[in-house]
């Protein structure tokens, strides 16, 4: 059963800028990520499926109701966190989660103080002496207090030290386990990978795939920088080489490879390696590999 449905969702800023005939579904229990970098419509996307904003075209659904025409009926079962937070800064911690838990209707506060527990957040101090990570907790727990059918989080670990991510994730597989639905964008593929089953990639407005996230780790180029005993070795490794050589530097050598390393540990056993590290490649490393030359935009969403 689709949760989500949004059907050639078109909204047109000009100049190339918007979201253009957007269509994809998320289904019951799925965690589905959209991927995409800054400006590529995540963002405008959210706002229509908050009914925030008119499309040109198309329209969009959430648990069978019009996003524009029954938006304070769909808040009543999503939780929604928001890429840019905006807080009332003279209150304290547990004044601002009691003042939206009365906005939610809130009765039951026991999900809420095992967040609290949950992503050790101080609830005591004000909100405008509060860290970005600080502040990125309370809004999580904002966002899952009411324990909503629904959940769409635009770049929900934005803030959140490694610690805090790997909660993160626990939390959202622990909602995925009781079948929620749930959208989560960023510009991370590290942060979808950890958590999603399925990926939207959105580029220039317009989805440019939809990808099992298992199918995509496998299209996803491994980073590998090599220090060899000298200079002349590392020659003799580029010129000898079926490898995307990505750079290279007196003993050092950067490459890429698609699919699994055999072929590089084969390449490599003649050789005095003294150092093999790796690289997390970036969004834009995984885009030009998987769809060519994109020129990714990185202006803001």
């Amino acid at each position: 059963m689709s949760i989500i449905k949004i059907t050639g969702l078109t909204k047109d800023y000009g100049n190339q800028k918007g979201i253009f005939d957007l269509t994809f579904n998320i289904e019951e229990g799925e965690i589905f990520g959209y991927l995409g970098p800054n400006g590529a419509g995540k963002t405008t996307t959210i706002r229509h499926l908050l009914g925030f904003l008119k499309p040109d075209k198309g329209g969009s659904q959430i648990l069978g109701m019009d996003c524009r025409l029954k938006s304070a009926e769909i808040m009543k079962n999503l939780g929604y966190l928001p890429g840019e937070i905006a807080f009332f800064d003279g209150m304290k911690g547990m004044e601002f989660l009691n003042f939206m838990g009365e906005m939610k209707g809130l009765k039951d506060t026991s999900l809420r103080d095992r967040l609290v527990d949950m992503f050790q957040l101080d609830t005591k101090g004000r909100i405008r002496k509060m860290s970005k990570g600080m502040k990125q907790k309370l809004a999580i727990i904002c966002a899952f207090m009411h324990d909503p059918k629904v959940l769409i989080l635009d770049e929900p670990t934005s803030g959140l030290d490694p610690l805090m991510q790997k909660t993160f994730a626990d939390l959202i597989l622990e909602e995925k386990s009781k079948g929620k639905t749930i959208l989560m964008s960023s510009h991370s593929f590290e942060e979808i990978e950890r958590t999603c089953d399925r990926v939207g990639i959105i580029r220039q407005g317009k989805l440019v795939a939809t990808e099992n996230i298992h199918d995509l780790k496998k299209k996803r180029r491994k980073i590998f920088i090599l220090t060899f005993e000298d200079a002349s070795s590392a020659t003799d490794f580029i010129n000898n080489s079926p490898f995307d050589i990505i750079e290279a530097n007196d003993k050092t050598v950067k490459l890429g490879i698609l699919g699994n390393v055999t072929e590089l540990i084969k390449a490599l056993d003649k050789y005095k390696v003294l150092d093999l590290d790796t690289e997390k490649s970036s969004l834009e490393d995984i885009f030009m590999h998987y769809y060519g030359d994109l020129n990714i935009s990185q202006k803001s969403d």
